[in-house]
């Protein structure tokens, strides 16, 4: 009887899977270093953006966790094509010193490469981490100021229209809301945008986790919305009344950070909320499913 032979795979075989995926990885430093750079550099520095802190790293763990899929089929002509895409809009992007599109071409050239060296089916088993990822990137602040506007506009008219109910003499030019002695202006910080880049951000990673159906994560996203919208106009309310009936310093310094964080952990609780209920609704049996009597 002839002793068993060990099989190892051939050298020239591992070299031919691991070997484009090498380069890939090695150009993918040197072309998309800058953008990683800049994009690291503004979630540390801006507190607008200081969301990605989280983000990038909650999402590199959910791709960790899900691992690879385990019936994967590279396809090298499309994460080709993918990672071409990224790489013309990434020159296109510095000719233009446009950092948005800089930016998601990093994120286009990551989902080129997990394409090229796993498929397709690899990318949608890790949609969390690249949605996530796409979240993380700061919106610029054109973008910003156009949504912020409106936003400052509702918050300013929900705390206003609450302030006169408690028979509170007020004022509204805008987003100035004009109290006796004092006036209160409603910022950009306060408008609520950061709060619902969060809560969004929070919405798509629950109904990602928590969530079977893509009706149920669309409505929890969808629902961020309003509860941004409302808690902030809570806000710009609460401020108003602790600075007409207790004390004006109350409207400004820490204790308005601190009004923005209590209101800001009562979002979540409530997307929790929300969340289960979504849950609840999405374990019910079909009216043709239902157990008969």
């Amino acid at each position: 009887m002839t002793a068993p032979t060990l099989r190892f795979p051939r050298l020239a075989e591992a070299r031919e899977h691991l070997l484009p995926l090498a380069v890939g990885g090695v150009l993918f430093v040197l072309l998309f270093a800058r953008p990683a750079v800049l994009l690291a550099d503004d979630w540390w520095n801006d507190p607008e953006a200081g969301h990605g802190l989280l983000l990038a790293p909650m999402a590199l763990w959910l791709a960790w966790r899900a691992g690879l899929a385990p019936r994967r089929t590279a396809a090298p002509v499309s994460g080709a094509i993918l990672l071409a895409g990224a790489v013309l809009l990434r020159w296109l992007a510095g000719l233009a010193m446009e950092l948005l599109t800089l930016r998601l071409s990093l994120v286009g050239a990551l989902a080129g490469l997990v394409v090229f060296a796993w498929g397709w089916g690899q990318l949608r088993r890790w949609w969390l981490p690249t949605v996530l990822l796409a979240l993380a990137i700061p919106l610029p602040d054109v973008i910003v100021g156009t949504l912020a506007l409106p936003l400052q506009f509702v918050a300013s008219k929900f705390g206003a229209a609450l302030l006169a109910s408690r028979s509170v003499p007020v004022r509204l030019d805008g987003n100035l809301i004009s109290l006796p002695g004092h006036q209160l202006f409603v910022t950009e910080a306060c408008s609520g945008l950061r709060s619902l880049t969060a809560l969004v951000s929070l919405g798509v990673l629950a109904g990602g986790l928590w969530l079977r159906t893509a009706w149920g994560r669309l409505a929890l996203v969808a629902l961020t919305i309003p509860v941004a919208v409302f808690l902030n106009g809570i806000r710009v309310f609460l401020t108003g009344f602790l600075v007409f009936f207790v004390d004006p310093k109350l409207g400004e310094g820490f204790m308005h950070a601190t009004e923005g964080w209590l209101i800001f952990v009562v979002a979540f609780a409530i997307l929790g909320g929300l969340g289960w209920l979504i849950g609840r609704l999405e374990g019910r049996p079909r009216p043709a499913e239902a157990p008969r009597a």
